[in-house]
């Protein structure tokens, strides 16, 4: 049977009008959002918003569910404000090694963790994510249960100060725009047409000559490399990357994100992300009850919203999101 290039499928055409209008709205809400509500609290939404995305990323379009992203997540959080506090890195650098430590650790993961498919994936990235947190436990340049604390955010390019809240929040929203804009181009684009052919049927698309194990590491790379990028940016936000970023329960935090918002949407993770931050900063007076409201949505959507919020709407409208 004759090879088929990746390159001549065409790209699925996403509905321009309906997902434009949807990208514009976000993006004028996401712009005068800080003069209402508090900019810390935003950008905390918008660093979990990118690493559902790149979340997202695998398992919506790949197929794969990893339990194991706090891994990328966590350990770019520690490199990058361990270089910002202890080797004097500036702000965009430190940034940028938080997404090198996504993607080095996202070659090692990936290589290890794709040779196999379902649950024995799953607990293949669980079992790495759990080792890179003992270690994170012990290490020295970590700080153990105390973590990095008072990381600077220095001067972006030298010009703008990220003392400034205003002035982060800005920065938090263009790394997040274009972390979004770069996914939205993956996924309909032919490599994310082969990814999608893998998803819903892999012996077939490997029956066309395709290389399946080479597009699974290469999204697994970009989906660990996009993690990295949230996490760096978030040890900036807070100045402070500590055990929690590491921890199993941030990768399960980034899984309900995405269920709650819709699989497989472009727009879902974002607003799974803000669904769930909302609850954890406007309910924090509950304490221990946050976490069973949060279990009772997460239910009430695998139940009754099995598309997630974004997805009943666009199913709804029978538009693309």
């Amino acid at each position: 049977m004759e090879r088929v290039d990746p390159l001549t499928i065409p790209a699925a055409r996403p509905q321009n009008r309906s997902e434009t209008v949807a990208f514009l709205l976000m993006v004028a809400v996401l712009v005068i959002a800080p003069f209402a509500i508090y900019p810390l609290i935003l950008m905390q939404a918008l660093c979990f918003a990118l690493f559902a995305c790149a979340f997202n990323l695998l398992i919506g379009y790949v197929g794969l569910l990893s339990f194991g992203h706090a891994l990328f997540f966590g350990w770019a959080s520690y490199l990058s404000a361990y270089s910002a506090k202890a080797w004097g890195f500036p702000p965009e650098l430190a940034i940028l090694t938080g997404a090198a430590t996504g993607a080095v650790l996202g070659v090692i993961a990936g290589a290890l963790a794709i040779r196999r498919q379902g649950i024995y994936f799953a607990m293949v990235t669980l079992a790495l994510a759990q080792m890179m947190f003992f270690f994170a436990l012990q290490a020295k340049f970590t700080g153990g249960e105390d973590g990095i604390q008072s990381v600077p955010r220095g001067k972006l390019f030298g010009l703008f100060n990220l003392s400034d809240q205003m002035t982060m929040y800005g920065l938090v929203l263009v790394i997040f725009l274009a972390g979004f804009l770069f996914i939205h181009r993956v996924i309909n684009s032919p490599f994310g047409e082969v990814l999608k052919a893998i998803r819903e049927n892999e012996p077939r698309t490997i029956s066309l000559g395709y290389k399946t194990d080479r597009y699974k590491l290469v999204a697994f790379v970009l989906s660990a490399t996009l993690a990295g990028v949230a996490g760096g940016t978030k040890a900036l936000v807070f100045q402070i990357a500590s055990l929690t970023d590491v921890h199993w329960t941030m990768s399960g935090e980034v899984v309900l994100m995405t269920l709650v918002g819709g699989l497989g949407t472009v727009f879902g993770p974002v607003a799974g992300a803000f669904v769930i931050i909302a609850m954890q900063n406007f309910l924090n007076a509950l304490d221990q009850w946050v976490t069973v409201i949060q279990g009772v949505i997460f239910v009430t959507c695998v139940l009754l919203f099995r598309r997630g919020i974004v997805g009943e709407i666009a199913n709804y409208f029978k538009i693309k999101l």
